[in-house]
């Protein structure tokens, strides 16, 4: 319900008109959003003595016990009881392990011939050791959207073989494309490919870069962003141990692509045209093609960590049973030995000398620290205000985002409360830097000269009504709103935040982003370079948003097929 004024003789004695354009009932919340805290916390959370919070870490243990307390101390309800929860803790165990590039590969027979391809030519990775032979399908793009009339897996059998897919999806380039324009669907990333061809039977998926691609591949991608590749230890690989999707994905070069179509009686360009022109599935079995997929690793081990969750209940007794989550993410990379004769910064971002003693730390002060602290000022904010909405807010912040959404797949997977009445989420990942461009983006998307004023909203195509409110709800602040990442598909930025295993259940969840910039998975990503005003208002248009969420009358629907 759109907030109006009662007539002043209805009007209950704790009510008093706006002030400033904020209601009266949420003004001391509102207020509550400061600066000095944003400040304070942000110095603690991204400091040296966490380490860099590498989940399964001390320093990452230490977070979120920290995010704990804060919890505690605003008095929000604990969730002991629900999913396997402990007072303000979900736990759940992670596989961490090392792949052994050496000893793992990817043999193909055909003839009586056998041609190993190891990394990088195709790169596995897997929580436990693998040992798979079987005959290869290929299955387009790997999608299966009946709500789009399209369907890779048609007219095949994937079952008990391995399946061979296109990343991303068809008609990447066409703005009038079903699969949302330009822009990324649900169906583009490796996860649902992987979900999809696990439900269809297969024994593992293989996926290759689009053969007429027009931008990076996400291996290359990846290595423009620089920051972990300096490392003295590498970041260890870590997966959900009891996880949903259980068959293991191998990434392969287009000379691979090439020998494994050589039978099919076309080449990958082809295919890729055929399927673009005109959504038609050209999936099919490779004749004479069986894989050995071997993968090995040479480290794993069982650990816990835990999303951190606390519940402030809604004011009206029949809607308290519907959820609106806040969320952010706590982990980030870790720390390791500096480089012989290096030294490197600390979280003021001065240089620190190089010594035997000397450590690395990937401080993470926007990455995401920044969330963090801003879903802790908000508890802090709406458990402050005298009055509350009618709907309960559940503020979470998970672990693992940096691994690959663990924690939020995870809740998602196992949710605290249910997913059938949770209304909206608002995600926030790295909200505290003005965008600049950076190599990772060069050459990808055009960054606005100024964005000190920027937010970037991601997911609104998913829910036009959510972006509305927020949209009104920015009268009040004046920040300028950017859907920029709605309508690309280089980046994947569209699945690479803690929105997205919500997205998968048909949630209406937005990405709360101010972009990259040259120290994003550096370790000179510091608490001194954030953008603290900026990061203030962020958060009290979020307020304000959550609001209007928790108390509206009609929640915003989610569209499960947007149109471009």
């Amino acid at each position: 319900m759109k907030r109006a004024l009662l007539p002043a003789i209805l009007l209950l004695p704790s009510f008093v008109p706006a002030q400033n354009g904020i209601p009266a009932a949420e003004r001391k919340g509102f207020d509550r959003i400061t600066q000095s805290d944003l400040r304070k916390d942000l110095v603690y959370i991204a400091s040296d003595a966490l380490r860099g919070r590498l989940s399964l870490q001390p320093g990452d243990d230490q977070a979120a016990e920290w995010v704990a307390k804060q919890f505690a101390a605003a008095g929000l309800k604990p969730i002991t009881g629900e999913a396997g929860t402990h007072g303000y803790f979900q736990p759940f165990q992670l596989v961490e392990y090392a792949p052994d590039r050496a000893a793992s590969s990817v043999t193909l027979t055909r003839a009586g011939k056998e041609t190993a391809f190891h990394s990088p030519e195709a790169t596995g990775a897997f929580k436990r050791a693998v040992d798979i032979t079987a005959p290869v399908v290929f299955a387009g793009f790997g999608i299966t959207a009946p709500e789009l009339g399209y369907d890779d897996y048609k007219g095949i059998d994937a079952r008990g073989k391995i399946v061979l897919v296109f990343d991303h999806e068809p008609q990447e380039d066409d703005a009038h494309s079903v699969f949302n324009g330009t822009g990324n669907t649900r169906y583009a990333t490796t996860r649902v490919k992987l979900k999809n061809a696990q439900a269809h039977g297969a024994l593992a998926l293989l996926v290759v870069a689009e053969p007429n691609r027009k931008h990076l591949t996400n291996a290359e991608r990846s290595a423009r962003i620089g920051g972990s590749v300096t490392r003295t230890q590498p970041l260890p690989l870590q997966a959900i141990q009891d996880d949903e999707v259980d068959i293991p994905s191998i990434l392969i070069r287009d000379e691979v692509l090439q020998q494994l179509l050589a039978t099919s009686g076309a080449t990958g360009n082809e295919l890729q045209t055929a399927i673009d022109r005109d959504l038609k599935p050209q999936s099919r079995l490779l004749p004479d093609t069986q894989l050995t997929v071997k993968l090995r690793n040479s480290r794993e081990r069982v650990g816990t960590t835990v999303n951190v969750a606390g519940l402030l209940e809604g004011s009206d007794p029949k809607l308290a049973a519907e959820t609106i989550l806040i969320t952010a993410h706590h982990d980030h990379d870790g720390a390791t030995p500096c480089a012989a004769g290096k030294g490197d910064v600390d979280e003021q971002g001065k240089p620190t000398p190089s010594s035997p003693e000397c450590i690395q730390v990937w401080h993470g002060a926007d990455d995401n620290g920044s969330g963090t602290v801003g879903v802790v000022e908000l508890a802090r904010a709406f458990a402050a205000n005298p009055e509350r909405p009618k709907r309960s807010i559940l503020f979470v912040v998970f672990a693992a985002e940096e691994r690959g959404l663990l924690g939020a797949y995870w809740m998602a997977a196992h949710p605290v409360r249910p997913l059938a009445t949770t209304r909206t989420q608002i995600n926030f990942d790295m909200i505290g830097r003005d965008e600049k461009p950076s190599p990772q983006t060069d050459g990808l998307i055009e960054i606005p000269a100024d964005t000190s004023n920027r937010l970037n909203l991601i997911g609104a195509l998913y829910s036009p009504e959510y972006n509305r409110v927020v949209v009104e709800e920015n009268k009040q602040v004046g920040l300028v709103l950017d859907d920029r990442f709605d309508h690309e598909a280089a980046l994947n930025i569209f699945f690479r935040s803690d929105q997205f295993p919500f997205v998968l259940h048909n949630i209406p969840a937005f990405w709360w982003f101010t972009g990259f910039h040259p120290d994003y998975h550096h370790t000179s990503d510091t608490a001194e370079k954030i953008d603290y005003p900026k990061m203030e208002k962020i958060l009290k248009l979020a307020y304000l948003s959550a609001w209007r969420f928790g108390s509206d009358a009609k929640t915003p629907e989610f569209i499960a097929s947007p149109k471009p």
